[in-house]
């Protein structure tokens, strides 16, 4: 198996796939142990000091102004756990969760958070085990990290709460634990705080859904390109040349990729024969200008995501300086900050909710044009074999109609939202976390949009009897009707099985099938 080694400068976006998606063993570097052995060194030099210092010999948010006592500082910890451990509603998917605890650990392993190694090491354990706490939908402001569900995933470390087991059972997390001889941690000065002050849930989600959107675009294009060739029209405008004077790198990209699909078709380049048209609609001829801009909105999201995939995110941190002997430089402090606000992160999840409801809408309005007879270029309505005595692809469209109503709805940001916390303590936050939940339904509809229009582009090259489809297009179709989404017999177009088609996209097919023709797609 697959094993990731975390050391002191982050993660990789990959790393973050192959734990989340793959099951992924972790390790711990050599470095990333004396990292957090040095730090450890800095938090319990302060803690036995009579002053009091943030996270160490203090409360928390608007009570850091209580000094606590030495004896009760183990039970603060435990406390804060217990008590932030807030959320409610749904459950959140083990892939998130998982993200959620690796990132975590990312952090605290860059020895910034004061955390020792052994509760580092016991992260890495849970995880291995396949253990995953039970984490719930609501419970994140995304400010001060987020704190609910992080806080869940630190109860399962303490040994309370509720995780799943491997099996897929939800049961208590002791006796999880216990069964894969974990020892519970019993968190000392600082612990608690550290282990749930970070953006790592966005964060998390963030990267996941980059990963299925550069597929996502990538099959947009392939649609977008199908249903220029199945409406008879130009390719021209993908001429590498046109978009070199509007030099958008994710346009000129997607326009390659347009033209990599059409190459050798015989039904572009139809559009004056037997109804004339100076211009394709824009849905078609823009498709590159649109979907360009979603690309470049991932290229900005991309960005965001590698800085804080190497940033160390907690309130207080671990720097060098001062008097202890930590880090090789003859000192260390704690310091708060406020790096932990997830800003940075919230915006770019809210664009590329943003661009995926226009890549839906733009999917959509093609899909309409291939089902109209009046706008279809010799098309039957609908798409139907017997238009009149079945409804064609009638209901499919309505379908995609109602998804792209939604990504629009999502589309609205969350971002832009605050709702002071901490009797005003926490009075700006970045509400990142319900952002990246918001995101994950509109990739989840857009992959069904990009199937619908599949399903209506590969129908409708099959109608065009007399001229031959690109070698790329013969390829999807075959690869359709192998993967069972368009059945055998005069009448498999009467009960579409979008499902399948929703299966061919999601699991990378589509694509895969059109490169084994081009090559790599952009």
């Amino acid at each position: 198996m697959h094993t990731v080694v975390v050391g002191t400068s982050g993660v990789t976006a990959s790393d973050v796939l192959a734990v989340a998606r793959g099951g992924a063993r972790i390790e711990l570097s050599a470095e990333a142990v004396a990292a957090l052995a040095a730090a450890r060194e800095i938090v319990d030099a302060l803690a036995a000091k009579p002053d009091p210092v943030y996270g160490v010999s203090t409360g928390f948010g608007a009570l850091a102004t209580r000094h606590i006592s030495q004896e009760l500082r183990a039970q603060l910890q435990r406390n804060i756990v217990r008590s932030h451990a807030a959320g409610m509603g749904p459950r959140v998917e083990r892939e998130v969760v998982r993200a959620l605890m690796f990132l975590r650990l990312k952090t605290v392993c860059s020895g910034h958070t004061g955390v020792r190694p052994e509760v580092a090491q016991t992260m890495a354990d849970v995880l291995n085990a396949g253990i995953t706490p039970v984490v719930h939908e609501y419970g994140s402001l995304g400010c001060s990290g987020d704190l609910a569900p992080l806080s869940h995933c630190a109860l399962t470390l303490m040994g309370e709460g509720e995780a799943e087991g491997p099996d897929g059972t939800v049961r208590p997390a002791g006796e999880l634990l216990a069964e894969h001889g974990i020892a519970p941690v019993e968190l000392r000065e600082k612990e608690g705080l550290a282990l749930l002050n970070g953006t790592d849930g966005m964060l998390g989600m963030l990267v996941m859904a980059l990963a299925d959107l550069d597929t996502l675009y990538k099959s947009a294009d392939v649609t977008a390109a199908l249903t220029l060739e199945a409406l008879l029209g130009t390719d021209k405008v993908l001429a590498p040349e046109l978009h070199a004077i509007r030099p958008h790198p994710g346009q000129g990209a997607s326009a390659a990729n347009m033209l990599a699909v059409l190459k050798g078709s015989q039904l572009t380049g139809h559009h004056q024969d037997d109804a004339p048209r100076v211009q394709d609609a824009y849905s078609v001829r823009c498709a590159p200008q649109v979907a360009g801009a979603g690309r470049d909105t991932l290229a900005h999201a991309r960005l965001v995501a590698e800085r804080e995939l190497a940033a160390a995110v907690d309130n207080p941190v671990v720097l060098p300086g001062g008097t202890s002997q930590a880090f090789g430089t003859g000192g260390g402090r704690v310091e708060s900050n406020g790096n932990f606000h997830g800003a940075p992160v919230a915006y770019v999840l809210d664009f590329l909710a943003i661009a995926a409801a226009d890549l839906g809408s733009i999917a959509e309005r093609r899909t309409d044009r291939l089902l109209d007879k009046n706008r279809s270029h010799g098309l039957p309505p609908f798409l139907a074999d017997d238009a009149g005595v079945d409804s064609g692809l009638m209901i499919a469209q309505y379908t995609q109609a109602a998804l792209v109503s939604e990504l629009k709805r999502l589309a609205v940001p969350a971002s832009v939202d605050s709702i002071p916390s901490s009797a005003m303590q926490e009075d700006h936050v970045s509400m990142g976390w319900s952002a990246a939940r918001k995101l994950r339904t509109a990739v989840d509809n857009l992959t069904r949009v990009i199937a619908i229009e599949l399903y209506a582009a590969t129908r409708a090259i099959e109608l065009r009897e007399g001229l031959t489809p690109a070698p790329a297009s013969r390829a999807v179709i075959e690869a359709v009707r192998g993967a069972g989404v368009q059945g055998p017999g005069p009448d498999r177009f009467l009960a579409p099985d979008l499902a399948a088609a929703d299966a061919f996209v999601r699991g990378g097919d589509l694509v895969a099938a059109v490169e084994k023709v081009t090559g790599p797609l952009q």
